[in-house]
């Protein structure tokens, strides 16, 4: 098999990006916790919600608006260091400042319009359905979920980023034949001016049924041979075939069954102890946060894994569909080395973050392949 190296100093700089960037998790977690725990024990919560009282739904709103804002401003430092310092300092992106912080500012307006939306929809099921909010509320998230899963990147990506049809004619045509191949109507194929902000490449499958596009970012167009595009695209093609985007939703709805039923336990528990006015009082919101963030962090290992999982799966079917490990091969080395991912995690790293598997052992894949196919 013939095989591109590994550039050494990147990966040198993966391991040094890669540190930094966890560290920085770890901080804005601990920070995080640490603000909402100094607003629930110290009448902060009580006071900011005796301050706002309003109709139910519009105190819920307006709370969740001051305690999200509050923070942002908090972190802001932080923010700026990890989305914006470290890409530019480890050639990663080249935005211009204004430009970044527009984008942050419609991601801020966008996640707090969502996240308005539905803390109050729960809020209301805490009041008026107390012992089964929990179940209504995960249903709630089902159906968000579902139709998030759906039309966000058709309705969130041009927010961002410029998508326009694919301007190589026989790349275009290639794809869309390999798509046909894989039993999987595509409405057409989109490229997306990524190197206007970043050097990464990307590739995806947006949305269902016929919303469904193929879409690349202009930086894989510069950089990668078709036969290394169509084996991304068979990977992604994988996943359709292999109906993971439900599969998620599933395994999703488990954890988050699971995890609402432990919300609502605790905040039986706890929130008498705290003398809050029931589980429905909009003051113990902070502890609701901290527990389901708690939950995402003890279940994210389990999470990870069955990604891991899926993930294996598509590169097992990407190899089938294109017999082509060469181009698998030399397309996960130029990705690894172009997006700075750390090609040899330790297996604790692995297992914690990694919702992917590692370059060595899709490498590995390939070879097995390879060896399979040469009996």
């Amino acid at each position: 098999m013939v095989e591109l190296a590994l550039d050494p100093r990147r990966q040198e700089q993966a391991r040094e990006y890669t540190r930094k960037i966890r560290y920085l998790l770890i901080i804005d977690l601990t920070l995080g916790a640490i603000f909402l725990l100094v607003v629930l024990l110290s009448g902060l919560s009580d006071g900011l919600r005796n301050l706002l009282e309003f109709h139910y739904a519009a105190t819920v709103a307006l709370y969740f608006l001051v305690l999200m804002l509050s923070y942002s401003i908090i972190s802001a430092p932080l923010s700026f260091y990890r989305g914006f310092i470290l890409p530019h300092r480890y050639g990663l992106s080249h935005q211009g400042w204004r430009s970044w912080l527009a984008d942050g500012a419609k991601e801020l307006f966008l996640g707090l319009t969502l996240g308005t939306g539905i803390v109050v929809v729960i809020y209301l099921f805490l009041r008026d359905f107390t012992n089964l909010w929990w179940l209504l509320a995960f249903a709630f998230m089902i159906v968000v979920t579902v139709m998030m899963t759906r039309m966000a990147p058709i309705l969130l990506l041009p927010l961002f980023f410029k998508l326009e049809p694919l301007s190589d004619g026989e790349l275009r045509q290639r794809l869309l034949a390999l798509a046909e191949r894989c039993q999987t109507r595509i409405r057409d194929v989109f490229q997306i001016n990524f190197s206007s902000k970043t050097t990464t490449g990307n590739a995806m499958l947006m949305g269902w049924g016929g919303t469904r596009r193929i879409a690349l970012s202009d930086t894989l167009l510069q950089e990668y041979t078709p036969e290394e595009i169509e084996v991304i695209m068979a990977h992604e093609l994988g996943h359709h075939r292999h109906r993971d985007i439900a599969r998620l939703i599933v395994a999703q709805s488990a954890l988050m069954l699971l995890g609402f039923y432990l919300v609502n336990l605790t905040l039986r528990w706890a929130v008498p102890k705290l003398g809050f006015d029931g589980i429905s009082d909009v003051a113990a919101l902070p502890l609701l946060i901290l527990v389901l963030a708690a939950f995402v962090l003890v279940a994210a290992p389990l999470a990870n894994a069955y990604g891991r999982h899926l993930e294996r799966a598509a590169d097992r079917y990407a190899l089938t569909a294109t017999a082509n490990p060469d181009a698998f091969a030399t397309m996960l080395t130029k990705l690894t080395n172009q997006n700075l991912t750390e090609s040899e995690p330790g297996r604790w790293a692995e297992l914690l973050f990694y919702d992917h598997p590692p370059y060595y052992k899709r490498i590995e894949l390939a070879h097995k392949y390879r060896s399979r196919e040469n009996e």
